[in-house]
């Protein structure tokens, strides 16, 4: 019988449940996700990192743990909360079960607990810290309490150049890796691009003598405003006339490095059920996203950029077009492993504005 748990918050909340995964303590910032499917891209997905996943959707692990699926080779993630566990998953691809999976990677994780209730708490009161702890005596309320995320690209950005080549080249681009998703790589590869992916501190300098075609700039965890080096780089780097596309934390530090503003949302946007409309067309897309932080839209300067997309549910910014550079950037996940590939046509709009072909905010399919 699996060890009873519980996961504390820090206005007081506990909930009991059960022990799978990792048997050790941990305090993180809790965020909920509510797709009903993609748990092995959401565990992988670094943007994750220094949290503790809650998901949704009641059953989690029903068709195992499939590598090719997985958009990093770890979890970044510090924790993980589901209803029901599957134990005895079903999928021919299934190379295991989820439970050894974040046994494997030292992740505790907790299940049998109120997820529905534990979700309206975060959504009422907005995302907070807490514990996944074996005890309730002498909870320590001041330590979940000061936690916070800080400095977390550099610990998950590449430490060295990597590059990927399809077996005919027709354009180079440079993707920088702020906590890189793996499938944002597999679809400028799928399109011909030879991708030389750099650390998240390569200087413009370093990024100009590749003489790429275009530069991509990938998600990614935390503030985006604490990531002053790298907005300091783009700002050069915009300067160079090389088309660059951003998303998710690139979308930000782009935002940033032009001069607009973020702030930190009530309990952010994960999930592969978001809407998010295009201004110039007023078509409504389902995207995948998992960000906390925002662009502020009162912040953009129109003599600079203007707003590509919004999401329908609240208003925020979901993309902009840049009108002195070539860039333009996007809050939520147009490559998408997951689910949904509404917005894959967006790389395909980086390779016209690579190639001059680019007409603007246009949906490239239309």
């Amino acid at each position: 019988m699996d060890k009873t748990a519980y996961l504390v918050l820090e206005n007081g909340a506990i909930f009991k449940g059960k022990r799978f995964g990792s048997e050790k303590n941990v305090i993180a910032e809790i965020v909920f996700t509510t797709g009903m499917t993609g748990y092995l891209e959401t565990l992988t997905d670094k943007s994750y990192a220094g949290q503790i996943i809650v998901q949704t959707f009641p059953l989690i692990g029903n068709y195992g743990v499939i590598p090719e699926d997985f958009e990093s080779s770890l979890i970044s993630a510090k924790g993980y909360v589901v209803k029901h566990p599957c134990r005895e998953p079903s999928n021919f691809r299934s190379k295991g079960i989820l439970e050894d999976f974040l046994k494997e990677n030292d992740i505790p994780g907790i299940y049998d607990i109120d997820t529905r209730a534990l979700v309206k708490i975060l959504r009422e009161k907005g995302v907070m810290n807490g514990l996944i702890t074996d005890s309730i005596q002498d909870i320590p309320f001041h330590e979940i309490k000061k936690y916070v995320i800080k400095d977390i690209v550099p610990e998950v950005s590449s430490k060295e150049v990597k590059i990927l080549e399809p077996s005919r080249v027709e354009r180079n681009v440079v993707l920088m890796d702020f906590g890189l998703k793996d499938n944002i790589a597999r679809e400028l590869v799928k399109r011909n691009c030879k991708v030389t992916i750099v650390p998240w501190n390569t200087s413009p300098g370093e990024i100009k003598k590749i003489n790429p075609d275009g530069i991509m700039l990938s998600n990614g965890p935390g503030d985006p405003s604490e990531n002053t080096l790298i907005i300091e780089n783009l700002k050069e780097i915009t300067r160079f006339g090389i088309p660059v596309f951003g998303i998710c934390l690139g979308h930000q530090l782009l935002s940033l490095a032009m001069g607009y503003k973020t702030f930190k949302l009530k309990y952010g946007h994960r999930g592969g059920n978001q809407p998010v409309k295009n201004l110039e067309t007023g078509r409504v897309y389902i995207s995948s996203q998992n960000h906390g932080y925002a662009v502020d839209n009162d912040s953009i300067d129109t003599d600079t950029g203007t707003p590509l997309f919004i999401n329908v549910n609240d208003g925020t910014c979901e993309g902009i077009q840049y009108k002195k550079i070539k860039a333009f950037s996007v809050q939520f996940h147009p490559e998408a492993a997951g689910g949904p590939k509404d917005t894959a046509f967006l790389f395909d709009k980086f390779i016209d504005l690579m190639e001059g072909k680019d007409k603007g905010a246009k949906n490239a399919a239309e």
